[in-house]
């Protein structure tokens, strides 16, 4: 067996891991030393590729930023920002037809914007948003549905994890990719809210509406909202004025949520220290899926997989954007079966090369940029579409009167909403690249 049929042998076999519920990060590590003794027939390499690659891997001054926004994400649940945002932004949209789903959508997006993880944008925007959406009688579809298409905004909004790690991979300017995914990101907030009053008519009491507040009220709530503004100013502005670099922003970012949440009174030490062994299992986590896929990723370039895959393309004459089509049919696909990071982590190594090659009509540097993008929104609807939503689990655990059936019914317009998006994207790179022009 050539090594280049090694290597096509391991995914099937990774998958198998992975269905026995072999932890991801695990299953990568133990394929990849497996397919590395069987192409090298030594054990003495692999334990000297154990030894360079971990230091390699985690010496990354890069990679310090993940739990420095983890941490932030940590400070902001508990400083009562999430609260705040649902507030305001049930303040000015409640009294709409379906303005209360339409408030979780808006509060996650700001919410994504001081915390980038979907999967705890999820659960906290789920325990503030949850109660109000039961009162005021919206559907359990309808609202658990809106709680699991918002927490894909905490990725998709930058500061995002996700972001971070493909930059990494692909050597792309962090700052940038988090300049590419702001339109993005903003357009899908709208376009699920457009999916809510869309839905709330064509379902008759799905949903209901709270009192028209008067302006007074409206701007009360929204002047409270006032430390998220002031951090994601620091953060993002500090990044894109040349003041901080992403890791020294994730840092300040970090210790203002901290400062918040120490003034709100809703810190103490013992949250202090609940927050930063939360961030720690996170961050073992997300670290031990990096190795394991290091190690992946070790053996397949060993096979030269990557590179015959890129030359194979090559020389179908396909055009560029039916290759590109089928990778994103691809990353959909494995959405259902495969959590957003190892995804990214397993993936983009072999498809990323493979897209280089190929005529876009843009500069590789614009092609790094909206294909991560890309890679980003079909990712996150990896998040909402079942048997392996993360989102929807988390949302459903918090109402577990709910059939986890009707809240894959509820997902099922946000999804669609999605792939609409990616096709516009697709279709109008600018949309993704101009601000990025405009900027830099």
């Amino acid at each position: 067996m050539s090594n280049f049929e090694i290597g096509l042998w391991s995914f099937p076999v990774l998958l198998l891991l992975i269905f026995l519920r072999i932890p991801i990060g695990l299953a990568m590590l133990a394929v990849g030393f497996a397919g590395n003794y069987i192409v090298t027939g030594s054990t003495g390499m692999m334990l000297s590729q154990m030894k360079h690659l971990v230091y390699g891997t985690f010496s990354s001054y890069s990679l310090s930023i993940v739990p420095l926004f983890l941490l932030m994400g940590q400070f902001a649940t508990l400083s009562g920002m999430s609260a705040a945002l649902f507030k305001a932004a049930e303040a000015w949209l409640g009294h709409r037809k379906g303005g209360v789903a339409m408030s979780a959508i808006g509060a996650c997006a700001g919410f994504g914007a001081i915390c980038g993880s979907s999967l705890a944008t999820a659960a906290t925007m789920g325990q503030v948003a949850l109660p109000e959406l039961r009162r005021y009688g919206y559907s359990g579809p309808l609202a658990t549905g809106t709680l699991a298409a918002g927490g894909t905004l905490g990725i998709l909004i930058p500061p995002s994890v996700i972001l971070v790690i493909y930059a990494i991979l692909t050597e792309q300017n962090i700052a940038k990719l988090f300049v590419a995914a702001f339109i993005p990101g903003i357009l899908a907030a709208i376009g699920y809210m457009i999916c809510i009053a869309i839905y709330v008519r064509v379902v008759p009491n799905s949903g209901g509406v709270q009192d028209r507040l008067p302006y007074a009220e409206r701007f009360r709530a929204l002047a409270s909202v006032w430390p998220v503004l002031l951090i994601f100013i620091a953060v993002v502005g500090g990044i894109y004025g040349g003041i901080f670099t992403p890791t020294e922003a994730a840092a300040v970012g970090a210790a203002g949520t901290g400062l918040v949440a120490l003034f709100s009174g809703n810190l103490n030490l013992k949250k202090t220290g609940q927050a930063i062994l939360a961030t720690a299992n996170s961050t073992a986590m997300i670290f031990m899926i990096v190795l394991g896929a290091a190690f992946f990723n070790g053996f397949l370039a060993l096979t030269q997989l990557p590179q015959h895959a890129a030359e194979w393309v090559g020389a179908l004459g396909l055009s560029p954007w039916i290759i590109l089509t089928v990778v994103l049919l691809l990353y959909l696909a494995f959405g259902c079966i495969m959590d957003s990071l190892s995804m990214i982590l397993l993936t983009v190594p072999i498809f990323f090369p493979i897209m280089m090659v190929l005529d876009f009509g843009m500069s590789a540097e614009d092609f790094g940029l909206w294909f991560g993008i890309l890679v980003l929104i079909v990712v996150e609807v990896g998040l909402i579409t079942p048997p392996v939503g993360m989102n929807l689990f988390v949302i459903n655990s918090m109402a577990r009167d709910i059939p986890i059936g009707q809240t894959f019914r509820g997902v099922f317009p946000f999804v669609l909403t999605d792939i609409v998006r990616v096709v516009i994207l697709t279709a109008f790179p600018p949309i993704t690249l101009g601000l990025v022009w405009l900027i830099y």
